[in-house]
């Protein structure tokens, strides 16, 4: 959806996708042990300083993080990858401010 491909004007070099709200993210349901066992890297630039956190802490600190970085790590590597994480909306709740939008619930079974 962020990319647009369900469109029959898709095209892989513009921007073509809609926006896409993603509500309840503290809900998304992780197998015990993946939670311990997944681990996310980061790098402070100075020797040594290699942070990481567990799945199981960042879905406590940040839910919202842990599905921006799969969604990151789908998308295409190219000058178009920033804009579609603009159009990338994620609640950790099902409140939200686009309300007012009116937006459609996408049914993902039909898109199978």
């Amino acid at each position: 959806m962020l990319r647009g491909k369900h469109r029959p004007s898709f095209s892989p070099h513009q921007l073509c996708g809609d926006h896409v709200i993603i509500l309840n993210a503290a809900k998304l349901s992780i197998l015990p042990a993946k939670a311990h066992r997944k681990m996310y890297y980061h790098h402070t630039g100075y020797l040594g300083h290699l942070q990481t956190t567990s799945l199981e802490k960042m879905m406590e600190k940040k839910p919202e993080d842990v599905l921006q970085k799969a969604v990151k790590g789908m998308l295409p590597s190219n000058r178009l990858k920033p804009l579609m994480l603009k159009r990338l909306h994620i609640f950790k709740d099902d409140q939200h401010p686009y309300a007012p939008q009116k937006p459609l619930p996408l049914d993902l079974s039909t898109l199978l």
